[in-house]
């Protein structure tokens, strides 16, 4: 499993500034009202360099939620939309769409899928087998763009002190793992778009940092019993329950 290490400092027009000393705007709504006004720039730029096949962040002009529609929008299991996702759905639907997020009929219905499912789909054998157990743990999950054998996935979990869920990294690569990646849409979305000068070494590298720390180890008291993630056959690859201990 990967090691937390490094900082993440945040990128703007003109200037690199460590995320401890740029306060909120680096969570939530502000956030990514940064990242709307860097992709409107350039809607047709690819989301992932390395990857054309995910496409362009926009399909032609924006195609939000209705107001009147986004308003009401809560996951199937209750739980209500994180603020920057609920934002980022006020600007534009169609990259998650491309993702299944929604149905193909074009209604506005988000259809999450339990983990193990998720991995079965983009894996397949042996690895679907190993995985169906964390969907006990992880029942409302979504694909998002990145990575390239590894998968990027927004799961609907417990809430960290902004609002936000995380977003964590699957990786088959040696044995299957399950990593915190991102304490939320927010910071992926502003990764995505190039905002965040990230280090590259590990997938839990924000565990560490001043500002996004914090609520890293929020999830990973919800999530993973005060860890930053599990690789099989550790819990929940084998139905565990994990107590919420301190990280």
């Amino acid at each position: 499993m990967s090691k937390p290490e490094g900082s993440v400092s945040v990128s703007h027009p003109t200037d690199r500034i460590g995320a401890s000393e740029a306060g909120s705007p680096e969570h939530g709504v502000a956030l990514v009202e940064r990242v709307i006004a860097s992709v409107s720039a350039k809607p047709d730029h690819l989301v992932l360099d390395h990857a054309p096949w995910a496409g362009s962040w926009l399909d032609g002009p924006p195609t939000p939620v209705p107001t009147d529609v986004l308003a009401s929008m809560r996951f199937p299991s209750g739980r209500p939309l994180p603020p920057s996702l609920r934002r980022w759905l006020a600007y534009d639907t169609s990259l998650l769409t491309r993702f299944g997020w929604f149905p193909p009929d074009g209604s506005h219905r988000l259809t999450p899928r339990p983990l193990g499912d998720l991995a079965a789909t983009e894996y397949g054998e042996p690895w679907a087998t190993l995985y169906r157990p964390v969907s006990a743990r992880f029942g409302e999950c979504f694909l998002l763009p990145g990575g390239s054998d590894s998968r990027r996935v927004f799961a609907v979990t417990e809430p960290d002190e902004t609002g936000e869920y995380p977003v964590l990294a699957l990786d088959v690569d040696d044995l299957p793992c399950i990593e915190l990646m991102y304490p939320g849409f927010d910071a992926y979305l502003a990764d995505t778009a190039g905002l965040l000068a990230m280090p590259k070494d590990g997938y839990t590298a924000l565990a560490t940092d001043p500002t996004y720390g914090p609520r890293m180890r929020t999830h990973a008291r919800h999530t993973f019993g005060g860890r930053y993630g599990s690789t099989f056959p550790e819990a929940p690859f084998d139905d565990t329950v994990f107590d919420d201990t301190d990280a």
